[in-house]
């Protein structure tokens, strides 16, 4: 088994440098887990930790039921594909693969047909015989894949590996990537700060912010339930309006001066009560001529993105996004009436942004 467990994990550098604040997470045996947040929020760092690449200041990592916190990288029995390919330049595809097994004695017929089995799973076995510089950028990312997978481990770890290709490429990838690793049946923990590769790829989401987790859950647990503001800001793109509202009563809120029913909200808050309001774009239903009773925004400019548009304007003084499939709603219109089931709106903490209702998925105390 090879269950991954990280039990109050921190990391504090030099000068009280909390990079990692008390995290944990438990990973399923094969499982695939992904850390999604904004640049310093901790997340290559906890990668790193469980790599053995950096060391833990406090708290427990576990792989397959052992303490790792004083074992060595080389003896974790991970694998790790980093951003940057590192592949040496002066090798073949095939020498490039095999440079670990050799490293570690492994007898030459194995390390043949280890080889040829990763070759033969990325589909890179004609390009064995070349050099690095003779690949694309996704060729080399899968032979810096292969070099991990002939080493069999308990663990793949992926440090932002395809921030260096194309957009096409990445979502070519990203399948191969969610493809090879269902296949083997391997544990996975892969670090991106974007939050489209999250969605598609993980099993696990953990987004965080500030060295902390914000939320962990199913993908689609974290886009319909997000437990906080940054949560719900952070993942989904166009990503959720938020906008200023009041209680207007028992399950329902008053935005822009109109009253909407809202089924998720908990009980007891008083009438009057600042709250922030979560609209997802693509949730906001355009009511063509209707003009009473229902929220109105003036549309400033709309953004045309082939089989949508997105309408961008004011609601109760914040900006707000509409998305409308093409053709439905005229570009030259200047007002738009919306409305929205009450299962779909969002009810946020104005002070301290947490969720105010039901919430899907762990969050972080």
């Amino acid at each position: 088994m090879a269950e991954v467990t990280l039990k109050a994990v921190r990391k504090v550098y030099a000068g009280n440098v909390e990079a990692v604040k008390g995290v944990d997470i438990d990973i399923p045996d094969g499982g695939f887990c992904v850390l999604v947040g904004p640049s310093g929020c901790g997340k290559s760092t906890l990668l790193r930790m469980v790599a053995g690449l950096e060391t833990i200041s406090s708290g427990e990592i576990a792989i397959g039921g052992r303490v790792v916190n004083q074992i060595e990288p080389a003896d974790r029995d991970i694998a790790m594909v980093f951003q940057n390919y590192a592949l040496y330049p002066h090798m073949s595809v095939y020498d490039n693969i095999a440079y670990g097994l050799r490293n570690r004695g492994t007898p030459k017929d194995e390390i043949d047909r280890r080889v040829q089995e990763a070759a033969r799973i990325l589909a890179i076995e004609p390009f064995l015989a070349r050099r690095p510089r003779q690949l694309s950028g996704g060729q080399r990312q899968r032979v810096a894949m292969g070099r991990a997978i002939v080493r069999k481990p308990q663990v793949f770890l992926f440090d932002e590996p395809l921030s260096n290709l194309d957009a096409k490429l990445r979502v070519q990838m990203r399948v191969e990537i969610k493809k090879l690793q269902r296949a083997l049946g391997v544990t996975a923990i892969y670090v991106t700060h974007d939050q489209v590769e999250a969605m598609t790829l993980s099993d696990k989401l953990v987004v965080m912010n500030g060295g902390r987790v914000e939320q962990v859950g199913t993908p689609t647990d974290v886009y319909r339930r997000p437990a906080t503001k940054f949560v719900a800001t952070f993942i989904g793109s166009p990503p959720m309006n938020i906008v200023p509202g009041v209680v207007a009563g028992e399950g329902s809120v008053s935005v822009g001066g109109h009253v909407m029913a809202v089924d998720d909200i908990r009980a007891g808050l008083p009438k009057g009560a600042k709250v922030d309001i979560g609209l997802r774009p693509e949730d906001l239903v355009v009511e063509p001529g209707a003009t009473d009773g229902h929220p109105l925004i003036e549309v400033d400019f709309v953004e045309e993105l082939g089989a949508t548009q997105l309408f961008h304007g004011t609601l109760g003084g914040a900006p707000i996004v509409v998305q409308c499939p093409t053709d439905k709603v005229p570009t030259t219109v200047k007002r738009l009436a919306l409305s929205i089931a009450p299962t779909l709106i969002h009810v946020f903490d104005h002070e301290t942004g947490e969720r105010i209702g039901r919430t899907f998925g762990s969050v972080a105390a």
